[in-house]
């Protein structure tokens, strides 16, 4: 069992987070040097350095990875919940995702040895603990990669007009997020991933409102308020649970930020900036499209803007399943070199292991990508079984466990403790009733092909 924590002081606040490195530069060893509370160590001039990301720069990462496919879903779960309901739903998802990433961050204040959720598994539970949450992170991440593999095919297919087989298309892109993900800082990641893939899918989602603005002229279809059954509108509401579902990957950003007090900026910029564009997108897209709308919503769009749509989303498509595939590989590569010079070292057989790492995530990715027929409900199995807890039961979990033995002390400490029991009793309850909807929906979706070559659009 893991020692009971100490209580909450004022070292969990940013302004009083320890800096690791030493001002004087001169003074810095040759040599790795394990510094205790660092995840890095000590960074020397002329190795691999890691804290090198300013807030902004983290911010836009976190919106490369979260927005990006979850937003092409909300439109119908917009028809499958009505206007008003969709509306509560993604304010009152995005409200607790902002304070759950906060106390993601007061988390690792109190504990900066944490790099991932396995650390923070650790900090909680011991070995067993930091096994769990690391299975559940690698199995989550590898899956959403897989499905951005499968979304490339999807539009290959469709701007192609299925030109050739379907697993040759997802050969064509699982070559390109390997080679994408070979960078081993973040900070190489946002030469790739922040604008481009903001704009990607900011201006696809554009191009088919646009379309449908023209095509469905004075023959809108909105219902307020939808009245659907347990399945349908669970389901709607796992798929908007998944488009906030980064947090896994919040202790990887945090490990490399230059000042790790600026997380807090980064949380903000990425909530304020995803809770408004689902808010805007889901709403319009299903105003113009009504209740026929499909799923991913780009294909709601006429034949010929559809092609343009997701020739213009192909940047967020791979960016983003990218970004992801660089927290898998970070993790695992830490995991295996935490605490010796290898994690620092720039020859080529640092370079070489990272790659193969990449390379051995990449192909399990494809292969279930290529296997499993109802991939998105498959996809949404996983989410249910891990992204609600690192979303919001956790997060809570961690809270509860940084402030052992305030739960009651003031007023203040009480209405927080029972913000916090809610987060894990809202993961608990997704997880529950997600698993049940996505399972009953695997059951009842016609099986396909696996390896097909058959067309995926």
């Amino acid at each position: 069992m893991p020692h009971r924590p100490e209580p909450v002081s004022a070292e969990l606040q940013p302004s009083n987070v320890r800096h690791s490195l030493d001002d004087d530069e001169t003074k810095k060893p040759h040599v790795y040097e394990d510094i205790p509370g660092d995840p890095f160590g000590e960074e020397v001039e002329g190795q691999m350095r890691y804290k090198t990301l300013s807030w902004w720069q983290c911010g836009m990462l976190m919106i490369a990875e979260t927005v990006s496919l979850g937003i092409l879903s909300l439109p119908a779960a917009v028809a499958a919940m009505g206007i008003v309901p969709a509306i509560i739903a993604l304010l009152g998802l995005g409200g607790m995702a902002t304070y759950t990433g906060y106390v993601i961050g007061q988390f690792r204040w109190r504990y900066p040895h944490v790099h991932s959720m396995a650390d923070a598994g650790e900090v909680l539970w011991g070995a067993f603990g930091r096994e769990l949450l690391g299975a559940g992170l690698i199995l989550l991440l590898i899956f959403v990669m897989g499905s951005h593999l499968l979304t490339f095919a999807v539009a290959m297919n469709t701007i192609t007009n299925h030109a050739t087989c379907t697993v040759a298309f997802s050969i064509v892109g699982f070559a390109i997020s390997l080679l994408c993900t070979l960078p081993r800082t973040l900070r190489g990641m946002t030469l790739m991933a922040p604008m481009p893939g903001f704009i990607s899918i900011l201006s696809a989602v554009f191009v088919v409102m646009i379309d449908l603005g023209i095509i469905r002229r004075g023959h809108y279809q909105t219902i307020v308020v939808h009245h659907t059954d347990l399945n349908h509108g669970f389901l709607a509401i796992t798929n908007m649970v998944f488009s906030f579902a980064a947090h896994a990957a919040f202790f990887g950003f945090m490990s490399e930020l230059k000042d790790p007090k600026d997380y807090s900026k980064a949380v903000f910029l990425l909530q304020g900036v995803d809770t408004s564009l689902y808010i805007f997108v889901a709403i319009l897209i299903y105003y113009f499209a009504g209740p026929d709308v499909v799923s991913p919503a780009l294909g709601s769009a006429s034949p010929v803007v559809r092609k343009v749509a997701y020739g213009v989303a192909l940047p967020t498509i791979i960016i983003s399943g990218v970004v992801n595939g660089h927290i898998a590989c970070k993790y695992i590569y830490i995991r295996l070199f935490r605490g010796t010079e290898r994690v620092h070292a720039t020859d080529w057989v640092s370079y070489a292991l990272w790659g193969l790492i990449a390379l051995v995530l990449w192909v399990l990715a494809w292969v279930i990508a290529e296997a499993i027929p109802s991939f998105s409900n498959i996809l949404s199995l996983v989410a249910s079984l891990f992204a609600t807890w690192f979303t919001y039961g956790l997060p809570g979990i961690f809270w509860l466990y940084l402030n052992w033995g305030q739960w009651f002390r003031s007023l203040r400490k009480f209405a927080l403790t029972i913000v916090n029991g809610f987060m894990f009793c809202v993961g608990a309850i997704i997880c529950g009733l997600g698993l049940y909807v996505s399972g009953k929906a695997i059951h009842e979706t016609p099986a396909g092909a696996s390896f097909s070559c058959a067309s995926s659009s």
